[in-house]
């Protein structure tokens, strides 16, 4: 039995490395060399252009490690900054967010043959995990892509391309030959340890491009500039109900506020949240037509309620006129707002020779009524937290042409080019930190020897201000991290 075990086994393990495969615990990689043509077709494709190439991918990854260095030092203190500050500016708060997800999402180690690692960001939708793993694998490969290129272009052997599965995680390595690396120049060891975050950066660019060029790309198909297309409503949201927003639905206005994409709707949602609730013109004939005797009591939080919390279609408004100052009535919502101008203030409505008054809603702090336009349809009348309604429905700015397109697709797109831009462009910076096994390290090591083998002689002497940069940038981001992290957490 155990002579069978053991070549079952054997035979197991032979086929394993037949097809290239390793299996491990957590760990699955597959190398081929089926690609070797086509990488070494590359490498000596129009030697000058590469040449050219990678001597700029040289120069951005040399100037990307002392980037990323100052990057991690800034982001550091505005973490400590951050934790020890009661009360946060905002735009602190969404630096740090951006480059929290940067480093949680992000953190890579890819050094040719190495496979790397990467954790997911912080709150990921699990919507969007397949952009996540799509985006990390696309990005992974196209880091490898350039390391092997400028490797073939160095006269470096070439052994394999193979993918990796770090637990859930999907990444890609090129298997190179050591001892042509350690053989060639430090200048060629740069092209070759920079190729990596250069082709990073440039996948980066161009995902940015082919967003900001999209509603060209898409002209013919979708139009742009009409309003906020509803994509989804989610089934919790308080904009789902029978007077709420439909898949389908085109938003052209909040409150006064003009929509007319994406960016308008949470640039209104945002101005709304930050500005007094605004008032509705509402003539005094109509006031006592439509408004009935009410009790009148305080909420915890000091404002005034005066209707029936029963009351689906009642909400309670205050106005002032000559004589008082705190007046309050329980009017129907709809009726009041409707062909109503919004005001600030009485002086607003006194335009025509009948009386009016600025009726505004008496709601809790940080409540809004909002009216959301999506003609032919009547206005949705939304009571609440604007960021509600900002987080629990979908919207893109792209419009079918035909009806048979479809609404789902420039979304897509725009969500993949996000996510390339986000970790694409956070592979480039945080492979450039001069860090033990990430890229900065051969960078800083080759860039050393470039630079100061002329005026330290002593080769141990260069490897020890090596180390100690690279302990440093280590200890840089390793806090960086741990901070960031517990900073999140703690929220």
């Amino acid at each position: 039995v155990l002579q069978s075990s053991n070549s079952l086994k054997a035979s197991y393990e032979d086929w394993l490395l037949t097809y290239g495969l390793s299996i491990s615990p957590f760990h699955m990689r597959w190398q081929t060399a089926l690609f070797n043509r086509q990488f070494y077709n590359w490498g000596r494709w129009k030697p000058r252009f590469l040449y050219l190439w990678f001597n700029i991918g040289m120069v951005f990854g040399i100037v990307a490690m002392f980037g990323s260095v100052l990057l991690l030092g800034k982001t550091l203190m505005q973490t400590l900054t951050q934790m020890l500050t009661e009360a946060p500016k905002a735009q602190n708060d969404r630096m740090l967010q951006v480059v929290v997800s940067v480093l949680s999402s992000a953190l890579s180690l890819e050094v040719l043959s190495c496979p790397h690692q990467q954790v997911p960001g912080v709150n990921l939708p699990v919507s969007q995990l397949t952009y996540f793993f799509s985006a990390i694998l696309i990005s992974g490969v196209i880091h490898e892509v350039g390391h092997g290129v400028a490797a073939i272009r160095e006269q470096v052997r070439f052994n394999g391309f193979g993918v990796f599965i770090f637990i859930v995680y999907p990444g890609a390595f090129v298997d190179l030959f050591t001892t042509h690396l350690q053989l060639i120049s430090p200048v060629q060891q740069l092209r070759i340890f920079c190729a990596g975050v250069w082709h990073n950066f440039v996948l980066g660019v161009a995902s940015f491009l082919g967003l900001f060029l999209l509603p060209a790309i898409l002209f013919p198909f979708y139009s742009t500039g009409a309003g906020a297309l509803v994509t989804e409503v989610a089934e919790d949201s308080p904009a789902n109900g029978p007077r709420g927003l439909f898949v389908g639905d085109l938003v052209t206005n909040l409150q006064d506020c003009p929509v007319y994409n994406v960016e308008d709707w949470n640039s209104c949602l945002g101005d709304i949240s930050e500005k007094p609730q605004v008032g509705y013109c509402v003539s005094a004939a109509t006031l006592q037509q439509l408004s009935f005797p009410a009790r009148v009591y305080r909420r915890l939080d000091g404002t005034v309620e005066c209707c029936s919390n029963n009351s689906l279609t009642d909400i309670c408004f205050s106005y002032s006129n000559n004589l008082d100052s705190h007046l309050h009535a329980c009017l129907p919502a709809r009726k009041v707002i409707e062909a109503s101008k919004v005001c600030q203030t009485n002086l607003d409505c006194q335009k025509d020779f009948a009386p009016s008054f600025c009726v505004t809603p008496s709601l809790e702090n940080q409540t809004r009524l909002i009216r959301v336009k999506h003609p032919p349809h009547i206005d949705m009348l939304y009571v609440g937290h604007p960021l509600h309604l900002q987080y629990t429905v979908s919207l893109s700015s792209f419009v079918p042409r035909q009806t048979f397109l479809s609404i789902d697709l420039p979304v897509v797109i725009e969500t993949f080019c996000k996510y390339l831009i986000s970790l694409s462009g956070a592979l480039a910076v945080i492979n450039a930190v001069p860090c033990f096994a990430l890229d900065g390290q051969w960078i800083l090591n080759s860039f050393l020897e470039a630079t100061l083998s002329s005026l330290i002689v002593e080769k141990q002497t260069r490897e020890l201000v090596g180390f100690l940069i690279l302990l440093a940038g280590s200890a840089l981001l390793a806090a960086n991290v741990a901070l960031g992290l517990w900073l999140v957490t703690a929220r």
